[in-house]
């Protein structure tokens, strides 16, 4: 059980609320896929980590994704939110419906570096 992984200099963790941007390749074509939601759990079993990502999409549906950690198709993570939150897999998330499902006590004191380009 983990409860933080590392890609590239971003540090994400069990609760995070994040941004995975993928890309996808359709045809002839390449483009950036983002996916958004809350860290829900942590695999950590050396070059074969991964991690779980939940949103909420159309109809309040649940979509789970998969992750590997060292997936070459992924270009970005960034972490909207610090979760704080006293499980390392947070399956329970799943049986809530509606806003429950995403709310997350924030953690106390984490402000989001804004880069300056």
């Amino acid at each position: 059980m983990s409860l933080k992984f590392k890609h590239n200099d971003t540090v994400a963790s069990v609760g995070d609320t994040i941004r995975v941007h993928q890309e996808v390749i359709e045809g002839s074509s390449k483009r950036v896929q983002v996916f958004e939601g809350i860290v829900i759990a942590i695999k950590n079993r050396g070059q074969n980590k991964s991690f779980t990502v939940r949103k909420i999409g159309a109809n309040n549906v649940g979509v789970e994704k998969i992750f590997p950690v060292f997936l070459p198709s992924i270009k970005k993570i960034e972490v909207k939110r610090k979760g704080k939150v006293r499980r390392s897999k947070l399956y329970f998330l799943r049986d809530k419906i509606g806003k429950a499902a995403t709310k997350v006590k924030e953690k106390k004191g984490y402000e989001q570096k804004a880069k300056s380009k």
